[in-house]
């Protein structure tokens, strides 16, 4: 097992096996008999609504659990960890965008692209996380609003806070849940560019679910939730 401590310019290879996880009422269950993610891939995640894409990079984030099976990240078993080193590994090593974006609407657009580094001593926040939160802000079209509450900016303006969160600790893994779902699209492939760029800089592998077709060319990958919970293997 690797120290939880390694660094995070070293992307991240993912490993799943056996998997199983499912809700109490018993109505959703998610079975992956085998996947694995290379170190700096870039891999789309696609499926129809209710297959168990948020659901299987919630269990890569390890935010949930699964009843059985295994989830590794670099040969760290993150299912196996308990709650306090699996909060401690996601800080430290994945970058999240959630589809609901998860932004605090009392902060600011740059305290929220600072957030991780409040809320968690393993990030230590000094000038130069601030001076990269700046530049991220720059580089999505946020530069006049980095001092203005969330609650101020649009739908798309607000994602885009998000992806930048997402990056802003130069993560090994970055997990994104659509993204680019709800930007027009000169802003879709302006973000997408910047996701892709960010991934390259840091070394970092990414994994995004989305329901645009036309983005797929720009991933090395498609993993279609259909063929990868009928049998484990997924095409190239």
């Amino acid at each position: 097992m690797q120290a939880l401590g390694t660094s995070a310019r070293d992307g991240a290879s993912i490993d799943l096996e056996d998997l199983r996880y499912g809700y109490g009422d018993g109505e959703f269950e998610l079975r992956v008999p085998a996947l694995r993610v290379e170190a700096c891939e870039r891999v789309a995640v696609i499926g129809p609504s209710g297959s168990g894409k948020t659901t299987l990079l919630h269990l890569i984030a390890g935010i949930v659990v699964p009843l059985a099976g295994r989830v590794c990240c670099d040969d760290v078993e993150i299912s196996a960890l308990d709650d306090a080193r699996r909060r401690h590994f996601r800080i430290k090593r994945i970058g999240l965008v959630f589809q609901e974006f998860e932004l605090l609407d009392y902060l600011s657009v740059r305290d929220n692209i600072l957030l991780p580094y409040r809320i968690h001593p393993a990030l230590q926040l000094g000038a130069s996380v601030i001076a990269r939160a700046d530049s991220l802000a720059d580089r999505v079209g946020l530069r006049s609003a980095k001092d203005r509450l969330v609650t101020r900016l649009s739908h798309g303006e607000r994602q885009r806070v998000a992806v930048c969160r997402a990056l802003v600790a130069e993560p090994c893994l970055l997990l994104c849940d659509e993204p680019t779902g709800n930007l027009d699209p000169a802003n879709k492939l302006r973000v997408l560019d910047i996701l892709m760029d960010v991934v390259a800089e840091c070394g970092a592998t990414l994994m995004a679910v989305t329901h645009d077709h036309d983005l797929l060319p720009r991933f090395s990958r498609v993993i279609d939730m259909k063929s990868l919970l009928a049998s484990g293997e997924e095409p190239a």
